[in-house]
């Protein structure tokens, strides 16, 4: 019987997904789920869910609950981290969101945003790790915290702890590239009862997958699709001749498709996201307007409507069906349990598997998982013009590793001072003010810096 343990369970999202999904594995229903999370409304919420949902449905998994991290990580066999540290708020709106025409607010993963959540995250998770080496120095640490490829590079080079980072960004942009195709998908059944949380897996689980096959590897992010076949056959062809067409309309991918365009390939995550890996898109506010780039904190108020549904529909005599979602975590499990193999996209040392990006680096590649654990695949060389803006992130990603494990404000500095958006909009004095003032801002989190 495995035991599963889940710290930051009052992240709902996450939570529901991974609960969900472990049991919908009859294999590992027998398995102890313990919740962790040291804030005690969130916490308790998603307990009475995973409960109720165990009840519902007469299966014999074990829920604890706990805000005590190490009494949960004694035995565990998977450890999943799904933390905030400081809520997901942080930077709104109390903190300056814009500097100087930079959007600190985007930060989840790259430029100033996602170095100071870098910050944040590292000396939790990497206290997590020294707890994971004495109570459970066997266990996967199964990491969805951003910024990943930051976050995975410091578990890499600072724990003993296997370790895997996820994201769904392949999942998710596989569907969108078969809408793209014009490919007709048959929507995943759901009970009519559920709610709009189960409807969205109808957008990201199709039995056309079967006729797709893709080759996707880089860095968090920023992967890229190096083969996308359909039935057999290079659909790339299909995809330039549609995006090239006036006709052709995608309100709100217009960057990924520019990309696309420009270095001939199409790259993982959402045109958002990407708008603020590179230094085209986001640096004067007609572009902003032309390209159509969101504000995110519409994803906060998402996020907050639906934790109100799930407290209402807790309340309710609603039955919470048991439907799989398109994340990598339980099929993890599944396969390490079972020996039954299966493929992922994740994040992990550069051990010479794409051989044109920087050894020791964080990359993002397919991995086969079976008994054994998880085994990433070889890729060799990146084409050049895709290595070349994966490096421009990676010089952040470690410099600011280093400088977060070092305590060093001078390497933070110098990290943001490259991030290729931040770049194209401050001047080397503009930037540094604007760290002294995120220092400032976020001081009670960056104890010991000098």
């Amino acid at each position: 019987m495995a035991k599963i343990v889940i710290i930051g369970a009052g992240s709902h999202v996450f939570s529901r997904h991974l609960i969900t999904d472990i049991l919908s594995y009859p294999e590992l229903r027998n398995s102890t789920i313990t919740l962790v999370d040291i804030a005690e409304e969130p916490l308790s919420l998603i307990t009475v869910f995973a409960l109720k949902l165990v009840k519902q449905h007469g299966f014999t998994t074990r829920i604890e609950s706990t805000s005590d991290r190490r009494k949960a990580l004694e035995g565990a066999n998977y450890v999943f981290v799904t933390i905030r540290v400081g809520g997901p708020q942080i930077l709104l709106p109390d903190s300056p969101t814009e500097f100087h025409g930079v959007e600190l607010s985007r930060g989840d993963t790259v430029g100033a945003g996602g170095v100071f959540l870098g910050l944040r995250h590292i000396p939790v998770i990497l206290d997590i790790c020294r707890d994971m080496e004495e109570l459970c120095p066997d266990a996967w640490l199964i990491n969805y915290s951003n910024p990943m490829a930051i976050n995975t590079w410091a578990i890499n080079d600072y724990s003993h702890i296997k370790n895997v980072g996820l994201c769904h960004s392949v999942q998710h942009t596989t569907a969108e590239l078969l809408g793209y195709l014009g490919v007709p998908l048959k929507p995943v059944e759901v009970p009519e009862s559920a709610d709009a949380y189960y409807h969205q897996f109808q957008n990201q689980i199709h039995e056309e997958f079967n006729e797709l096959s893709c080759q996707v590897a880089g860095i968090n992010h920023m992967a890229w699709f190096l083969e996308f076949k359909w039935r057999g056959k290079d659909a790339y062809p299909i995809l330039k001749e549609r995006f090239n067409n006036p006709e052709f309309g995608v309100s709100s991918d217009v960057v990924r498709i520019e990309i696309f365009k420009a270095f001939g390939y199409f790259v993982t995550e959402s045109s958002w996201h990407m708008a603020s890996y590179v230094p085209y898109f986001k640096k004067r506010p007609e572009l902003i307007k032309r390209y159509r780039l969101e504000d995110l904190r519409t994803g906060w108020k998402m996020r907050a409507q639906e934790d109100e549904d799930l407290k209402q529909q807790i309340n309710s005599n609603r039955e919470f069906p048991i439907i799989r979602s398109s994340e990598y975590g339980a099929s993890i499990i599944y396969s390490i349990e079972t020996g039954k193999p299966s493929r992922i996209n994740a994040n992990v040392r550069n051990h010479d598997l794409i051989t044109n990006l920087p050894r020791g680096c964080c990359v993002e590649v397919p991995c086969l998982v079976d008994r054994e654990g998880i085994n990433p695949c070889y890729i060799g060389d990146l084409p050049p013009q895709l290595a070349a803006l994966n490096r421009t992130n990676i010089n952040v990603q470690e410099l600011a590793v280093r400088g977060i494990v070092e305590k060093d404000k001078m390497k933070i500095f110098q990290s943001i001072l490259l991030d290729p958006l931040t770049g194209a909009i401050l001047t080397i004095a503009e930037t540094h003010r604007l760290v002294d003032e995120m220092f400032k801002t976020e001081k009670e989190y960056l104890i010991g810096f000098k």
